[in-house]
């Protein structure tokens, strides 16, 4: 763990999060939201540096990182599920 956090959200009003490290379903994740302490069990097992929604989300819904739009929910997602190109789609990347 980096500090005892074990992903990161880089701006609060992001529903994306980061892995620090290889996280487990099942497992209780610690991460901060600003300065808000937060704890989400995880859904999925999510890879170092992928990514995770830190809330529920519905199909279609715009999803932030970096305080920025990076892609779209392609299907509904629970929050601490693994967030990967089998349920979102990027906004960002030229689609052909």
């Amino acid at each position: 763990m980096s500090n005892g956090w074990d992903a990161v959200v880089l701006n609060p009003i992001d529903e994306l999060a980061t892995a620090l490290r290889h996280l487990k379903a099942g497992e209780v994740v610690r991460f901060r939201v600003g300065d808000q302490p937060c704890e989400l069990i995880m859904k999925t097992d999510v890879a170092l540096c992928h990514k995770f929604v830190v809330r529920d989300v519905v199909a279609g819904e715009k999803l932030r990182k970096y305080g920025e739009v990076v892609a779209g929910a392609s299907e509904s997602i629970e929050a601490g599920a693994h967030a990967h190109v089998h349920n979102i789609k990027s906004l960002r990347a030229v689609q052909k």
